[in-house]
């Protein structure tokens, strides 16, 4: 190995080291990012856990049929349930003073009408009415309307059963609404090596912001670059006979291996301080090819990390314009590769673009390795796009510099 290429190791090492704050930057933010987005998006992504959004139900009716529908509504893990208001006034008024979110009016006479579609026996429809609370999101309107219209077909199919039973001398059970039916569904994550539970939340965000982590390795590599060309070390470097892509290659090392432990750390964080504040523990593959795999795309995106902070570098003549440029660079690539945003619930136009994020493309391979357990061959485009995006940026750096260089002799 050459000793010129030791010795810019060391330089770069004793700068890093020197700039404290921005190495506290680089290892606080994940970990606040990963605390605070796993926590809030727990329940996102956990079957079964409520969501923090309160309704309650007016029966007008008291028929059987409103009783089993308001039961079935209260078996539904999504919503939570609340004592019902004295009448609609008090509905209205706990609404409008935020004590109430949604209120389900159910009519007289739904129980008579219930398999009557509306008009067809020359009265007109009675309607249920739902009191909603206009701060509410709309997804959330929409979800608990389609809860209460799946409870509702639930309640009819049971009605049409019994009448039918009825009418042609089948066996039927009465007051099938009532009963408590188990639940027939598991859900099951398809995996390569095996099927599993669904993933928690923490297996999602800890890959998310450790990219958008890595990729602000930026601030310290552009400001030391800055620095040292303010100052005339890489002059003196070039005047030595120091190529500039030993340069570069001088500063490749330490900043991936600060990446490294970044990755460690946010590891750490994922499986021992993450489950403190009651989320779930990280888990990472127990396999020793799948641990290789995780780290073959944690170099990868620490080398496309590391080769775009040089290329703002490059760009940028001043540390002001490297902090913008970088910051505001990784603001978008997060947001539109997923990071910020799952890419699941974006339009189709911004998930075909989320493919040209690098971040998208590193997240897409932790994927694959977290949650699928999918084999190297299926991480080879995803590495192969970060590995190629970093060539052309240090290739594209380069050659910024050269031109440079060659311009101020």
């Amino acid at each position: 190995m050459s000793p010129r290429l030791l010795a810019l190791w060391l330089k770069e090492s004793i700068a890093l080291l020197r700039d404290r704050h921005g190495l506290l930057a680089l290892f606080i933010m994940p970990t606040i990012f990963i605390l605070v987005m796993t926590l809030a998006l727990r329940d996102a992504f956990t079957p079964g856990v409520s969501i923090d959004v309160s309704y309650s139900v007016i029966d007008l009716d008291h028929s059987p049929s409103s009783q089993a529908l308001v039961k079935r509504l209260s078996r539904s893990a999504s919503f939570r349930t609340t004592p019902p208001p004295a009448d609609l006034t008090a509905a209205r008024d706990a609404i409008l003073h935020a004590r109430q979110t949604l209120v389900l009016v159910i009519p007289a006479d739904f129980g008579k009408r219930l398999l009557t579609p509306g008009g067809t026996d020359g009265q007109p429809p009675q309607a249920m009415t739902l009191l909603v609370d206009p701060a509410l999101a709309p997804a959330l309107q929409l979800a608990f309307r389609n809860q209460v219209m799946a409870a509702l077909g639930a309640v009819r199919a049971d009605e049409l059963s019994l009448k039918a039973g009825k009418l042609f001398g089948l066996p039927t059970v009465a007051n099938t609404g009532e009963r408590d039916w188990p639940d027939e569904i598991r859900s099951e994550a398809v995996r390569g090596d095996q099927n599993a539970r669904l993933p928690s939340s923490v297996q999602q965000n800890v890959p998310a912001w450790l990219i958008f982590a890595m990729f602000f390795v930026v601030i310290p590599v552009s400001s030391i670059f800055i620095i040292e060309r303010q100052q005339g070390t890489l002059q003196r470097l070039r005047a030595i006979g120091v190529p500039f892509r030993l340069i570069l290659s001088g500063k490749l090392l330490p900043f991936f291996v600060v990446n490294q432990l970044q990755a460690l750390l946010m590891v750490l964080v994922g499986m021992y301080l993450v489950p403190l504040f009651g989320s779930e523990a990280l888990e990472l593959p127990g396999s020793t090819p799948l641990l290789l795999e995780w780290w073959s795309v944690s170099a990868a995106v620490s080398l496309a990390a590391v080769a775009w902070a040089l290329l703002v570098a490059s760009l940028a003549r001043t540390s002001e314009q490297a902090t913008i440029v970088g910051g505001v660079g990784n603001i978008l690539m997060g947001a539109i590769g997923g990071i910020m945003v799952p890419k699941f619930i974006m339009p189709a136009a911004m998930q075909t673009l989320a493919g040209f994020s690098p971040m998208a493309w590193g997240l897409e391979g932790f994927h694959i390795v977290m949650l699928r357990h999918g084999d190297f061959a299926d991480l080879l485009p995803s590495l192969g796009k970060l590995l190629l995006f970093a060539l052309l940026a240090l290739t594209v750096a380069i050659r910024l510099n050269q031109r440079a260089l060659a311009n101020q002799s």
